[in-house]
């Protein structure tokens, strides 16, 4: 640790040598590699809890495997499989362990479909006699063992199968699932992008049972999107995507008896046009639970369900003005009392209530957010979470008992620090960086947070930063609209308050999101430090409607979005401009998806403060955008027309006089080209020149090749020539 200290010292003092000592940061340096960082591999501990395991892959051989490593030293302990032993398989890409850890799923020649669903080759590993059986011959999606390891349940071709391990009989569960018509047992488009779901079926304790929704589709719009590929005609990719106060899937719910080989519906009662964004069994295996969602997204039940009767009732309603957040946090006790986070007193807080929906205890409370729920020991009755205890932009460990008392810190270093924990809650991996240190690992123990051992650093990353000419991030407060935003600030080298220098902005600002964190280096941060070398200030801010500050905070820009927020950054622009290094006439702003439907409504709202704008996948207007994302903060079109209109820049493009890059990816599915294009063609209605750019093929995340060099490139080259340096010295007069 001495010598990471050490070294910081110098990365820091560094900044001060003159830049003619130092090497510039370029285009290639960051997307060539040059300050890649090292990270932990993916680990999963073992039920022992003194154990984990890592999928790790022989690059030269070209083969994978499973290795087994202690806690405590760190060693490696044994291989559980290695697919050069393996007749069947040159090499896996993924593992999944039965409950038991008896068995494991291998997933081979995987294929992605959409941001999180795949398709493969499966196979199950047998740990016990080392036996290889493929699951099927097609690509399948989200095979899932039982419990106990005898079985495992898969989705093909949208129906649900379930293999019997023993005897190879397959069972097909479902038999009306139909390409863009019936969905069972895996989300479809909208859920999956937006509730974050794929698998949407799930085992019961015992195996008896499997619980499913079913997404009927045929109602909701299809989508096309051309694919030009490499031959003489293009494709055509067509799915279905429900716009904005369109019609969404009708989803229900079913229960599966594997012994009765029935199934039966689920009756949820009177709601309707609902969402069913989460199922999770209780500890009892005829008990399961369902967050069911209304179409506005402001009340949230949770429905215990007797898959016996098939009967549900509500235990829990959570409501809000603007909207309610789901939870992943939902942990079931032995009794089936439950922990439960929720934003009901203005702040994310831990809630312990038991089996019936009955509050027993408000775990956590202050005006600080629960960022993140590890997990409860059950022995010690002892909560593990992440929070903003330590202020907004950092993160700190914490553990307290289900009661609220003894509440520790478990881990001392400012900045981000997250937690992995053993199965048994001995031990935890703590990651952590900040503003000025790579990614730390080390491993702590549970009770109190004591440092076992340092299991990897990047201090030879420092090392290659300080050969560069370097400022470090500055974090400080803006006082905008009555409120204090979050803001970073990237100095040019030597920095001289007696000179003018352009301005910058780097934002997101969607709802609940982070641009100011005290986290280190994205490779954004390098471009931006490239930027800042060449004589650019460069900030980061976080208006009003981003997260970590209270609900109030965050859902000011309800049924608003693209007012609040557009609002505060154009006035940050203009109260910075007012500094005395600033170039009040050389003021520019980026942003990608949400940050470049933020730049162009700046650019367009703000003309007589920001010079330039680069928008890369907007959204141009919230009516081409999906229903669950954009409804939860805006309801419908139908409802809200001004909302939707007076803040979406198609319909501000009169008011262009700066210049504007548009940027997008034509195989985008999330934020469709059409934003790009229905912008376009405003633009040249309006008779206002621009420029833009497509990427042929490329999705939201516009990469593959040397695709984000020429992006990057691009930008930099616009940025260069429509916001340029002035080097002039201000008059101390």
């Amino acid at each position: 640790m001495k010598l990471t200290h050490g070294l910081l010292a110098l990365f820091l003092s560094a900044t001060t040598v003159l830049t003619a000592q130092k090497k510039e940061i370029t285009l290639e340096d960051i997307w060539g590699g040059t300050f890649q960082q090292e990270r932990m591999e993916a680990l999963q501990s073992l039920d022992n809890g003194e154990e984990y395991v890592v999928l790790n892959f022989d690059r030269s051989a070209g083969t994978s495997a499973i290795d087994v490593y202690s806690y405590k030293t760190g060693e490696k302990t044994r291989t559980i499989v290695n697919s050069k032993d393996l007749e069947e398989i040159q090499y896996f890409s993924n593992y999944e362990f039965s409950e038991n850890e008896n068995k494991l799923i291998l997933g081979t020649e995987i294929e992605s479909i959409y941001r999180r669903s795949t398709r493969g080759i499966f196979y199950v590993y047998d740990l016990q006699n080392g036996e290889l059986k493929k699951i099927s011959d097609q690509k399948i999606k989200e095979p899932t063992l039982s419990p106990n390891g005898e079985k495992v349940a898969y989705v093909f071709e949208n129906d649900i199968y379930v293999k019997n391990l023993s005897s190879g009989e397959v069972t097909q569960v479902t038999t009306d699932g139909e390409m863009n018509k019936i969905i069972n047992g895996v989300a479809d488009w909208v859920y999956e992008e937006e509730f974050s779901i794929v698998r949407a079926f799930q085992w019961n304790k015992t195996g008896e049972k499997i619980a499913f929704l079913k997404f009927d589709e045929t109602d909701v719009p299809e989508f096309s999107m051309d694919v030009y590929g490499q031959d003489l005609y293009q494709t055509q990719t067509t799915f279905k995507y429900p716009k904005a106060g369109e019609e969404n899937s009708e989803v229900s719910l079913h229960i599966y008896d594997l012994q009765q080989e029935e199934i039966s519906d689920v009756d949820l009662g009177d709601f309707e046009d609902y969402y069913i964004p989460r199922i999770k069994w209780t500890n009892d295996a005829n008990i399961l639970s369902a967050q069911v969602l209304n179409r506005h997204q402001n009340v949230l039940d949770l429905l215990f369900v007797n898959a016996e009767t098939n009967e549900a009732k509500v235990v829990l309603t959570e409501t809000d003005g603007a909207y309610v957040d789901v939870t992943d946090n939902l942990t079931f006790l032995e009794d089936n009392s439950f922990i439960w986070t929720s934003e009901r007193d203005g702040w994310n807080h831990i809630y312990l209530y038991d089996n019936t929906g009955k509050l027993k205890e408000q775990v956590t409370r202050g005006n600080w957010e629960v960022t993140d729920y590890y997990g409860l020991d059950p022995k010690t009755k002892t909560i593990f979470y992440q929070s903003t205890e330590n202020g907004s932009i950092n993160r700190d460990v914490f553990s307290v008992k289900t009661s609220g008392k003894n509440k520790k810190q478990l881990t001392e270093q400012v900045g981000q620090n997250s937690a992995d924990f053993s199965a048994d809650y001995t031990y935890f991996i703590n990651t952590y960086n900040s503003a000025t240190t790579p990614y730390e690992f080390s491993l702590r123990r549970a009770k109190d947070g004591e440092m076992v051992r340092e299991i990897l650093n990047n201090e030879e990353l420092l090392s290659q930063i300080a050969q560069f000419t370097y400022t470090p991030k500055e974090f400080t407060t803006l006082e905008v609209n009555g409120n204090e935003l979050n803001m970073w600030m990237i100095k040019p080298p030597n920095f001289d308050e007696t000179k003018e220098y352009p301005l910058f902005v780097a934002q997101y600002s969607g709802p609940g999101s982070q641009e100011v964190g005290n986290r280190f280096n994205s490779t954004n941060d390098y471009w931006y430090q490239m930027l800042a070398s060449k004589g650019y200030f460069v900030v980061g801010i976080d208006p009003r409607g981003t997260g970590f500050k209270g609900a109030a905070f965050k859902k000011v820009t309800q049924k608003e979005l693209g007012k609040f927020e557009v609002e505060d950054i154009i006035e940050a622009a203009r109260i910075l401009g007012a500094r005395e290094y600033i170039d009040e006439d050389n003021m520019g702003i980026w942003g990608w998806s949400y940050g470049g439907f933020m730049s162009s409504n700046a650019l367009l709202k703000g003309n007589d403060v920001y010079k330039m704008a680069i928008a890369v996948a907007p959204v141009t207007s919230w009516r081409f955008y999906d229903t669950i994302y954009t409804e939860r903060y805006m309801t419908t079109p139908q409802e809200n027309p001004s909302g939707y209109d007076e803040n979406s820049p198609i319909n501000h493009v009169e008011k262009l006089k700066g210049d504007y890059l548009l940027i997008h990816g034509t195989g985008d599915d999330n934020v469709h080209v059409q934003n790009t294009m229905r912008m376009i063609e405003a633009l040249v209605q309006a008779n206002k020149q621009f420029d833009w750019a497509i990427y042929p093929d490329k999705n939201h995340g516009i990469y593959g090749g040397n695709t984000r060099l020429h992006l990057y490139t691009l930008m930099t080259n616009f940025i260069e020539e429509n916001l340029q340096v002035n080097s002039n010295i201000k008059s101390s007069l």
